[in-house]
């Protein structure tokens, strides 16, 4: 058994400065459990294009509020208590909200290694 603190991750190649928000990578491959957990923070007024096409991906709104958006053009408003699953490694749009960062914790499976980086100049999205 271990424990792990946000303030521990953040002295720690596993805090990653995504762009548009930061990534504390809580449990990685590194630790063996095999899925990565992350604390998750998408600033307010910012919009990404992800995909990932290596992992799928659960995130579950801890705070705050925002939305995703799919290549269909659905959109989905995202609150407290709300989950969203990219469970066919959906290219999609995160938004933090209008006034309010989103706050997710984020499942990885497979794990990541814990210090990839998104790429927000590429047209296409980002990807890993």
């Amino acid at each position: 058994m271990f424990v792990r603190s946000l303030k521990e991750v953040e002295q720690t190649e596993r805090f990653v400065d995504w762009g548009n928000g930061t990534s504390h990578r809580l449990l990685t491959n590194d630790d063996g459990m095999g899925f990565t957990v992350c604390h998750t923070v998408v600033r307010a007024n910012t919009q990404a294009l992800l995909q990932y096409r290596n992992h799928l991906e659960a995130c579950y709104c801890i705070q705050g509020e925002g939305e995703v958006e799919d290549m269909d053009g659905n959109v989905f408003p995202i609150g407290v208590g709300d989950i969203y699953v990219l469970d066919k490694h959906d290219r999609h749009y995160l938004r933090g909200g209008k006034d309010r960062d989103l706050i997710l914790v984020s499942i990885f499976n497979p794990p990541l290694k814990g210090t990839e980086r998104h790429d927000l100049n590429n047209r296409s999205g980002s990807e890993y």
